[in-house]
């Protein structure tokens, strides 16, 4: 398990991990924090921030030098393998040690561990993915699995643990740039011709814009108008002054959404949604990929509206003659145009614990695992080693910002905190800056001052947690009390070219003494 505190963040699945851990299976952690997930670890690495690719370079270095790799997988589903090689040799443990702080020894201990399972599945979740080198994060990884033929077998392959609850789903329905619904390639004609017909207007094969995309645009004037469902980018990116610099070049802002946000402050237009689970028709996917039918159980309030509803009167009132249609009509075009989703009904998912797709017809079961086809003759096309070079964080500590920030979630809160702050719990005490301890000794810090946290960027104020869980030289925030701590003020913007995500992991910082008083 790689950057993930599911113990916290995805306690639902890290149910079913402790299932397999009392089973007999082993959980090792690489994360740099001590995380409640690493203390229910056989074994923690507790690696620097941001040298996740030099870590796992060395470990397919190792596996290659003592001929641990599955060769004749190798050889028969996968291409590249020699310039794999090529980079990793230039990767032994003990470069690897002096960049990861992870001794040699245990580098070639994980590297055998994991080469010798018989089944092994990696994990992981933003803390690889908040980079700006996140894809080449998530190549590494899939090296390794490929080195040993851990993917297309019950038990092992690669498993990324969602952030939302129907992030998947939303992937599934085509809210990406470059695709259509089920993952089509929006740039093959085929694909695009059967929407076409479908639908009754062309389709540009030109992809649209991520949302790093668009607030660059939004940034140089060639995006003028905003229509947002269910996000609150103004407490959520990175550098969020420099968001709301952007936000007012704006002409137009519309906001969906269930509760009035920051972001749905600032709109021209505001659409009361009831996009609550339980107000909701419809479906959700999960991490492994399971539909699952949702039905209301709620009338909305007030004016609130299904999104559907709200999407379809919008599309009328813009002069386009749609029909109001139900969550299972859209679900049933969707099944006809994306061949994932061709057998499932909501007649099915309602007699099931859910379909896992693609279930490519009305008999077929779902697909418990995927890729099988890797362990099929012909193997066509074959997947390639994807060779990847290591680059440290864009901000590394220096003398006037000595530490690394870095973000992530607490057990019981939800993103931005729109939805969970709202509900009065124990949990809920506001957000604290935490430190090392020998941070917090060096700085004459005690539990419960009030520091004030400065990146280039910005600065914040809160009360400091001394956390034993930190490494000396890491500070630690979520993001979930933005009305207290607008942690992403400090959060830098640089991002990954390829998928768009910001660095929220690595940010250099300095703590000061501060009383709140100075806020007067």
């Amino acid at each position: 398990m790689v950057g993930s505190n599911a113990a916290e963040a995805h306690p639902i699945i890290f149910q079913h991990i402790l299932r397999g851990v009392h089973q007999g299976a082993k959980l090792v952690v690489v994360d740099p924090r001590a995380t409640l997930t690493a203390k229910r670890a056989h074994e923690h690495y507790a690696l620097e921030i941001g040298s996740d690719i030099a870590l796992f370079n060395s470990l397919a270095h190792v596996i290659i030098r003592d001929k641990l790799q599955n060769q004749s997988f190798i050889e028969r589903a996968t291409t590249g393998f020699a310039a794999l090689q090529a980079e990793v040799t230039q990767w032994p443990p003990e470069r690897a040690a002096a960049i990861t702080g992870i001794d040699a020894s245990r580098i070639e201990h994980l590297a055998h561990a994991y080469a010798s399972a018989k089944r092994a599945m990696i994990c992981w979740t933003l803390g690889i993915t908040e980079h700006h080198n996140a894809v080449d994060n998530v190549f590494a990884l899939i090296n390794l699995a490929l080195l040993r033929g851990n993917v297309g077998r019950p038990g092992a392959g690669l498993n990324p643990l969602r952030g939302q609850n129907n992030v998947q789903g939303g992937g599934d329905m085509g809210a990406l740039p470059n695709r259509l619904p089920g993952f089509q390639d929006l740039t093959d004609a085929a694909v695009r011709n059967r929407f076409e017909l479908a639908w009754g207007v062309p389709l540009s094969p030109k992809p649209g814009w991520n949302q790093t995309q668009m607030f660059e645009a939004m940034a140089d004037g060639r995006l003028k108008g905003l229509y947002v469902i269910g996000e609150n980018p103004l407490e959520s990116e990175a550098n969020s002054h420099h968001i709301e610099r952007i936000f007012d070049k704006l002409d137009a802002l519309v906001v969906q959404d269930l509760f009035l946000t920051p972001t749905a402050e600032r709109a021209d237009v505001v659409f009361p949604a009831a996009a609550s689970f339980a107000e909701s028709e419809g479906t959700y996917t999960n991490s492994e990929r399971r539909v699952q039918l949702v039905r209301s159980a709620l009338t909305p309030p007030g004016e609130a509206r299904d999104d559907v509803w709200i999407v379809q009167a919008l599309a009328r009132a813009m002069g386009h003659p749609w029909i109001d249609k139900s969550a299972e009509e859209v679900f049933a075009e969707v099944r006809e145009l994306a061949p994932n989703f061709r057998g499932i009904t909501y007649a099915r998912l309602a007699m099931a614990q859910g379909l896992q797709w693609p279930v490519p017809h009305k008999d077929h079961p779902g697909t418990a695992v995927l890729h099988t086809r890797l362990w099929q003759d012909p193997v066509d096309p074959r997947v390639p080693f994807m060779p990847v070079d290591f680059s440290p964080p864009v901000e590394r500590p220096t003398v006037d910002y000595p530490l690394l920030l870095t973000t992530g979630r607490r057990l019981a809160f939800y993103n931005t905190g729109v939805q969970s702050n709202v509900y009065a719990h124990p949990h809920n005490q506001g957000e604290q800056v935490e430190v090392a301890l020998a941070d917090a000794e060096r700085l004459e810090l005690t539990e419960g001052m009030w520091v004030r946290v400065t990146s280039r960027r910005g600065w914040i104020t809160g009360p400091v947690h001394i956390s034993a869980s930190l490494p000396p030289g890491v500070v630690f925030l979520s993001f979930h009390f933005p009305d207290q701590v607008r942690t992403n003020v400090l959060s830098i913007d640089a991002t990954d070219p390829r998928a768009g995500t910001a660095e929220f992991k690595a940010a250099a910082v300095r703590v000061e003494k501060w009383s709140p008083s100075q806020e007067a």
